[in-house]
């Protein structure tokens, strides 16, 4: 990639701007003029998410750790916005590894707030996780609704957002975060965890596999698009506003449902799983009230771009139903036992 040029536009970091998001938000910071580095550590990010950049003088790439606050605190000189998106993300591989989230999601965190503090950062957007909401008892979920998390995912990125909003209270940085609920889109990780359904159910389509449907596949979620992510992010940006915002569609859909749109495959049903909502459905009141801010993409829009870019699957695993039942072992052992320990409480 190229390196920043002294003068010119105004600059921003992307911490983990090389995964899924973070890409998306780069293409759009570039195109609007702006200059950017990005922040990654490649672990889950990929670099072929910004092959589309090679050779651009506006954007620099620093491969580094975000918890490596010396690497942090270079990456942010010059500076004048930070979009923290570095994380470690899925629910099985934080349950067998909970320290290289608390790493990544909590540590690193700490490093990105000195960081913008020590530079005197004109504004921090922090993307959160609607899991800490675990299973809710308000749909639509509102900001204030009691805090669940029910897996380390869950809740190192809720300890992050504690540490982002009081770094906002005691050191006045301008900072704000946004809880996403279920992103979508070309370019989601392909990795080899078992997580996110349309990555799941692409593959699979690919290899003429039926799609794996959890429980009766009523269970409903709210499925967001990237681009509406990213506008979000954007908006929010312009403002010195503080807080939390919830980020979503709005308007929940069935699992059942996406399985329609994606044309109908065969399916198969495999065991609910401990720990996970029926629902999931963001109340957006809040953002759009205060922002102006409202989603663009209606689910058959979205999936319609998912199937154009099917192809980005093609080298992801292709979760059977025994793949899935061992990789989820951990899922179960440790979570299956939730409603015991909270009827004795």
């Amino acid at each position: 990639m190229g390196t920043l040029v002294a003068n010119g536009a105004a600059r921003d970091l992307v911490t983990g701007g090389a995964g899924f998001i973070g890409s998306h938000l780069v293409d759009r910071l570039l195109a609007a003029g702006r200059r950017v580095r990005v922040l990654d550590n490649f672990v889950v990010g990929r670099r072929t998410n910004l092959n589309q950049h090679e050779g651009n003088s506006q954007l620099e790439v620093i491969e580094g750790d975000v918890a490596d606050l010396a690497i942090v605190d270079a990456a942010a000189d010059g500076v004048d916005r930070i979009f923290h998106l570095a994380a470690r993300a899925d629910v099985v591989p934080s349950i067998q590894e909970p320290e290289a989230y608390f790493r990544a999601n909590v540590d690193g965190t700490f490093s990105v707030l000195e960081a913008a503090r020590r530079h005197g950062i004109k504004r921090l957007v922090y993307t959160a996780s609607s899991s800490c909401y675990g299973i809710p008892a308000q749909y639509p979920t509102p900001e204030d609704e009691s805090i669940d998390p029910r897996y380390p995912y869950a809740l190192t990125k809720y300890l992050g957002e504690q540490l982002v909003l009081h770094w906002a209270q005691v050191y006045k940085l301008p900072a704000i975060s946004v809880r996403l609920f279920n992103v979508y889109g070309p370019r989601a990780r392909t990795s080899g965890t078992y997580g996110a359904v349309f990555g799941v159910f692409l593959a699979q389509m690919l290899n003429n596999q039926p799609l794996t449907v959890v429980g009766t596949g009523e269970q409903t979620r709210d499925f967001t698009f990237v681009s509406d992510v990213v506008d979000a992010l954007l908006t929010v940006a312009k403002s010195d506003i503080i807080g939390i915002y919830n980020v979503g569609s709005g308007a929940p859909v069935s699992i059942n449902e996406l399985v329609s749109l994606l044309g109908s495959p065969p399916t198969v049903n495999i065991p609910n799983r401990p720990g996970e909502p029926d629902c999931t459905w963001a109340d957006i009141t809040k953002i759009r009230d205060e922002f102006g801010w409202e989603p663009k993409v209606a689910i058959a829009e979205g999936v319609q771009v998912m199937l154009d870019n099917i192809l980005h699957w093609r080298d992801a695993p292709v979760w059977t139903v025994a793949k899935i039942a061992d990789a989820t072992t951990d899922w179960f052992k440790f979570l299956g036992n939730e409603d015991k320990i909270e009827e004795k409480v």
